[in-house]
């Protein structure tokens, strides 16, 4: 980039740096965000496609999850890794409704550029539509229904709806019900409000069998084996150690050599290495402990005289694995083998090695009122068991932001529906350019129910007008779509429920990138590095003249 001052060119930007401006830059970003929301649009809704991703190593996923989607893409441009942002926050805040929040940033972009082509600053479009998604939030706040965490029933046609989209409708019911009481065992009051946090829930996954036979467990699975084959595979009754440490003879800090100059001193090494680690295992034994899971190494010594004492011993297991065995078996993590006592003791009804999918896995079960349990997931093929456990994941995750916040709204397009109407009544009162924008946001929420009949093969255009007719009546607040008969109906008293935070969350989310990308008009991209042979001039890096460029 150059600009000419007294018949002087002065070198402002490096060479090879392209410049976009004013309507370019806007364009373009519009442009690259729309094809972002293109590529996901299609997998909304229980009747949407799957994407099929190949990583170049050739590892294949399939998924119809948005984020997991975006997440596998690379993506390049800077544009369209906001609308990637936009599914990694939809997902960390609710778990679900990434596909949503990224189609109606892209619409909302889309919308824009039809009211940026009528000469209307990008400034009041961005106004327009924060006042757009501040009322659409007071909207939807309005529309929610209460939800208690002892509604099962409701609850599990939250999880039912998330999941009906990751082609695991057919076991929808278990995996659902398995949700609902997973996250109501982890779900604690604290200061008058339920929190679920749903780290406290882990899902374990193994190809084999079928999606049915996923199962709660009231406490922990361990992806380990029992360390020695002399040790018992099954405990009832079991008191559980949770040690920090290694029942290994501890090296010293700073390197030392040990001289041994004949054999009855190298005995007594060993002797003394032996008594320190039976000395570990009684004090083991002593705090009545019929179970280790150690963090860290055991020994081979250490692990005979364990079997001798018929404990059972797992070692390596991962630190957070240990923050959910703390909690569901009411046991402390120990870090000095000295001052284990019998008050740090977890209790489990069993623990035992199964053989799960041909490989050992250690079953922490019957825990007494847990505070952390595991859900082993299953499926026919790698492919298949992944795609359940995104549906898990989901839908874990929107019966706790149910449980959170106690609201919930109508599923199937209905609240984008009322959402959209009530914008148009609010934009006459707005008034001025702004009053556009906030009928373009109206538009561009309307894209949820429109993309769900396409995604179904049902036209869009009827659907549409029958749901804006439907909303006009007094009580038609939450008719939406049914994908599944392509018939318009009250969606909440059919049970497609959603929690109110998806709703709110994406258009907080939709919004506010888009009017990010709206106020860029100038982007100045760097050329890509070469890797040239020397610096330039020669060997000193000076030109030929002798002097540096200025």
């Amino acid at each position: 980039m150059a600009a000419q001052m007294g018949g002087q060119p002065i070198l402002i930007l490096p060479e090879k740096v392209q410049r976009y401006l004013g309507r370019d830059a806007q364009r373009m970003n519009i442009m690259a965000a729309r094809v972002i929301a293109e590529a996901v649009r299609t997998t909304l809704g229980p009747r949407g496609m799957d994407k099929m991703l190949v990583d170049n190593l050739g590892d294949v996923t399939i998924t119809n999850d948005g984020v997991t989607i975006l997440d596998e893409m690379e993506v390049e441009h800077p544009a369209a890794k906001m609308l990637v942002e936009v599914a990694k926050t939809q997902d960390d805040e609710v778990g679900d409704g990434t596909t949503t929040a990224v189609i109606l940033a892209g619409e909302l972009l889309k919308r824009s550029e039809e009211l940026l082509d009528q000469d209307i600053h990008s400034t009041v479009i961005t106004t327009g539509y924060r006042l757009a998604a501040g009322k659409a939030n007071e909207i939807l706040e309005k529309m929610a229904a209460p939800v208690s965490k002892d509604d099962d029933k409701i609850l599990k046609q939250i999880a039912i709806t998330s999941m009906s989209s990751k082609g695991s409708e057919m076991r929808g019911e278990k995996l659902a019900e398995l949700c609902v009481r997973a996250v109501k065992a982890v779900a604690e009051e604290s200061d008058g409000k339920l929190e679920a946090d749903i780290d406290n829930i882990k899902v374990e996954k193994k190809s084999g069998g079928s999606s049915s036979d996923s199962q709660l467990i009231q406490g922990i699975v361990l992806d380990k084996e029992v360390v020695h084959p002399g040790m018992p595979r099954r405990k009832e009754k079991a008191k559980i150690t949770l040690l920090n440490l290694a029942l290994e003879v501890k090296e010293t800090e700073t390197s030392a050599k040990i001289n041994i100059t004949d054999p009855e001193q190298l005995r007594s090494f060993l002797d003394e290495e032996r008594r320190m680690l039976q000395e570990m295992v009684d004090q083991v034994k002593k705090s009545g402990a019929n179970v280790v899971l150690c963090q860290k190494g055991i020994d081979d010594i250490a692990q005979h005289y364990l079997a001798k004492a018929g404990i059972l011993a797992a070692r390596r297991v991962k630190e957070s694995d240990m923050e959910k065995l703390a909690r569901a078996t009411g046991g402390k993590v120990v870090t000095n083998i000295k001052d284990l006592t019998p008050s740090d003791l977890g209790t489990a009804a069993l623990v035992e090695e199964r053989k799960i999918a041909g490989e050992e896995m250690i079953f922490i079960e019957g825990c007494k009122d847990p505070k952390a349990v595991s859900l082993l997931v299953r499926g026919g093929t790698e492919h298949v068991v992944d795609e359940v456990e995104r549906a898990v994941h989901d839908g874990i995750s929107v019966v706790a932001a149910a449980i959170e916040d106690g609201k919930i709204v109508a599923g199937g397009g209905a609240p984008e529906i009322e959402v959209a109407k009530r914008l148009r009544e609010y934009a006459d009162t707005v008034g001025g350019r702004e009053a556009l924008a906030v009928n373009a946001f109206a538009d561009a929420v309307e894209i949820v129910p429109r993309t769900l009949a396409e995604n179904a093969g049902l036209d869009p255009i009827d659907i549409l007008v029958q749901l804006r007719s439907a909303h006009e009546k007094k009580d038609g607040k939450n008719i939406g779509v049914d994908v599944t008969s392509g018939k318009t109906l009250n969606t909440l008293d059919r049970g497609i429920v959603e929690p109110l935070r998806v709703k709110t969350q994406a258009i907080k989310s939709a919004s506010e990138v888009a009017e990010m990308i709206l106020r860029i008009d100038d982007v100045i991209a760097a050329g890509k590095l070469e890797k040239e042979a020397g610096p330039p001039g020669g060997p000193s890096g000076m030109p030929p003249g002798g002097m540096p460029p200025m």
